[in-house]
């Protein structure tokens, strides 16, 4: 059976990469602005960290996290009300023969961050690190 260039393991076209990046550019100035007539989603700060699209371009999930992290629920909620509006946000700004379906998630990149330089800091890490550097035990010298 062929393989889809798509398939798993493959990873996003240029062409995916670049349109993400533009809506992520458009998600984030209009919610700087607070171009959306919701007061809620207006009072509150979202960065958007990343779009992936669909290999089609008519899917786009947004990866936003609330300043400081907070009130996740609440920022998906304000921004899946609100999708529509910022559907057509990302219409009028970008010239694409589809504008995509928006879909909103949490951006984890940070907690996994945190998680990752926590377990580097754990006494039994550091220790096997540091091993690693002495040369008499086979550690880059």
């Amino acid at each position: 059976m062929a393989k889809s260039r798509y398939s798993e393991g493959s990873g996003p076209s240029q062409r995916q990469l670049r349109v993400g990046e533009l809506i992520r550019r458009t998600l984030a100035d209009v919610l700087n602005r607070g171009d959306i007539h919701d007061p809620d989603l207006n009072r509150m700060s979202i960065t958007v960290g990343e779009v992936r699209t669909s290999p089609d371009l008519k899917i786009a999930t947004a990866f936003v996290l609330p300043l400081g992290g907070g009130n996740r629920d609440e920022a998906i909620a304000l921004l899946a009300r609100n999708k529509s509006e910022l559907r057509r946000a990302v219409g009028r700004e970008l010239t694409l023969k589809y504008t995509p379906d928006l879909r909103f998630r949490i951006d984890e990149t940070f907690d996994r961050m945190d998680e990752t330089r926590a377990l580097l800091e754990r006494d039994e890490v550091r220790r096997d690190l540091d091993a690693g550097d002495d040369p008499e035990d086979g550690g880059p010298a």
